[in-house]
């Protein structure tokens, strides 16, 4: 790569920063451009239907800043701006944005489109950077400040035309982290003073936006500093963020530049927009959240958002996206499924060691904040951990398998895995269970076993079995000091496999009359082995022998 034709960004004087030791405790105000920046960067545009529901779902969301269009650049957008307001769709406490121009008749033709509005922001914006107006306009910076002076005139007259409207002003030096400092000052000053009457209550909004992406995170912030420190009327204005993500790191970029002293972030959710995209909201108020910040925004039907999206867009989601996506909070590497698994089972001990309420490993977030289930958090493949698969199994269907057969129950699982070669649903281990454990092929059939207590001590028990071995059918009776014991007992006169139990684990699966035993029995062969049958029944002590004619199968098949 012919790297020298780039070089590196100059970095900003500002030997007495404060950002990098400042920690965010509130949350900014939010402004979704979706319907402008996002919309307008989709292969296929949004027809007006689509960008009602959208627009709707914003305001369900919780946004209370949305730039529904650029009205001056087309009939649609101005169209859409109109049924917006003379429908009755805007909610009394969201402002709607519209885009313009630093231009004359694009002002006067946003203007038309807010006609009735009650809360307004117009936004206008110039480029201010010495590439745009060089290469492109061919303005001087005197040229570029005249312009823009002239047009916040025009909108401050316009505005005060409608006083029936909470009209707002907003005003982006476009290409602000490729504008000379000192020059971005004295413009966004000069227009200050042209709209006049800004308060602390009703701010002029000054955006200043990494329209391109060219310097690192660090460097927007040390920019925003700058700007907030020798802004002359700061307490009357509203400092917005407004990042692309052309190299990666436009949540880097706005996290660090609201800890440089910002106020404000447009984005999209999911970082729809030009080129590599917007700042991604979603992840941007994820993260506040996660760190208990309070943002006003509510997510926690993610599912909903993401399907509404996607549809109206086109443009899927990518299933590693954070907070979104479908793997988001899912693991496959086995130690990282134990570990959850694990940490899921002791969330009170955590909140007693670490002092609050959520702290999983590999889970920064309860994905249920999201509306996320955590029968989701754990996905299987050929990678899996036992503990991973016991987690689905317990989740989706209350199977508690017990930790000395998970390895075993883990080796069919990997072996099913890696024979399909691809992930497994959780109706697909739960057949393997079913078929591996409960009722593995095999010569043995139960056909009934009756234990009866002694006469004179009824906790020696006298067994009868009746089972089919390859076909025939046998009989055996013998005693134990227990059902199980006085079953093995019989089994081992009919089966020509030395085997004993000692302990076994089991569990009740349902509840009331229509309750099931399960049984994990262990069968302990004279080589030390090890080999596990599972078995369900109404009566613990059946399901606990129906375990061990699964687990001879199940040692009669290897």
């Amino acid at each position: 790569m012919n790297t020298p034709k780039y070089k590196v960004p100059v970095s900003v004087d500002l030997p007495t920063r404060q950002w990098p030791s400042r920690t965010l405790t509130e949350s900014p105000a939010w402004c979704s451009v979706d319907l402008r920046d996002g919309n307008q960067a989709l292969p296929n545009p949004m027809t007006p239907a689509q960008k009602l529901e959208y627009f709707q779902l914003l305001c369900s969301i919780g946004f209370k800043q949305i730039e529904a269009g650029f009205p001056s650049a087309s009939q649609d957008d101005f169209d859409f701006f109109r049924s917006l307001i003379e429908d009755g769709h805007i909610p009394d406490d969201v402002f709607i944005m519209g885009l313009t121009q630093c231009r004359p008749h694009l002002i006067e033709r946003t203007f038309e489109a807010f006609k009735g509005v009650k809360k307004g922001i117009v936004h206008a914006y110039i480029a201010s950077s010495d590439l745009h107006m060089k290469q492109v306009f061919g303005m001087s910076q005197a040229d570029t400040i005249e312009t823009a002076v002239a047009a916040t005139r025009q909108i401050r007259e316009l505005a005060d035309a409608m006083p029936e409207s909470d009209i707002r002003y907003e005003f982006s030096p476009e290409e602000f982290t490729d504008t000379d400092q000192s020059f971005c000052l004295e413009l966004c000053q000069a227009v200050y003073n042209a709209w006049g009457k800004a308060t602390s209550e009703k701010p002029l909004i000054l955006n200043l936006p990494a329209t391109v992406e060219r310097r690192p995170p660090n460097h927007y912030a040390d920019m925003i500093e700058w700007f907030c420190a020798n802004f002359p009327d700061r307490d009357s204005v509203q400092i917005s963020l407004h990042s692309h993500n052309d190299q990666g790191m436009a949540v880097a970029a706005t996290e660090l530049a609201l800890m440089a002293g910002a106020d404000r972030v447009e984005g999209t959710l999911f970082g729809h927009g030009e080129r590599t995209g917007n700042v991604d909201l979603v992840t941007v108020v994820g993260n506040l959240f996660s760190r208990g910040i309070g943002t006003g925004l509510d997510f926690s039907d993610m599912e909903n958002v993401v399907e509404t999206v996607e549809r109206l867009t086109g443009m899927p989601v990518y299933y590693r996206q954070p907070y979104a996506g479908e793997y988001a909070f899912t693991a496959f590497s086995g130690s990282h499924q134990d570990a959850i698994n694990k940490g899921m089972h002791r969330l009170d001990q955590a909140a007693e060691i670490f002092g609050m309420q959520w702290k999983v490993p590999y889970l920064h977030i309860d994905p249920a904040d999201l509306g996320r289930s955590f029968e989701r958090l754990i996905r299987i493949n050929s990678q899996s951990g036992k503990g991973g698969i016991a987690w689905v199994l317990e989740q989706d269907y209350g199977i508690q398998v017990p930790k000395a057969m998970q390895p075993q129950l883990r080796e069919e699982v990997q072996a099913y895995s890696e024979e399909v070669s691809r992930e497994l649903s959780a109706e697909e281990v739960h057949a393997i269970f079913q078929k591996k454990f409960v009722e593995p092929d095999g010569p043995y059939q139960l056909t009934g076993y009756w234990p009866r207590p002694d006469d004179k001590d009824p906790t020696f028990i006298h067994g009868e079995v009746k089972v089919v071995i390859n076909g025939q059918e046998k009989t055996a009776v013998a005693d134990g000091n227990g059902p199980i014991s006085a079953f093995v007992n019989a089994m081992n006169e009919l089966v020509d496999i030395d085997f004993s139990v000692d302990d076994y684990h089991e569990q009740a699966v349902g509840k009331g009359a229509d309750a099931q035993a399960l049984a994990y029995v262990p069968l302990k062969l004279k080589d030390n082995g090890v080999v596990f049958g599972v078995g369900s029944d109404s009566n613990i002590d059946q399901a606990a022998v129906r375990a061990v004619i699964a687990g001879l199968n199940r040692i009669a098949s290897k």
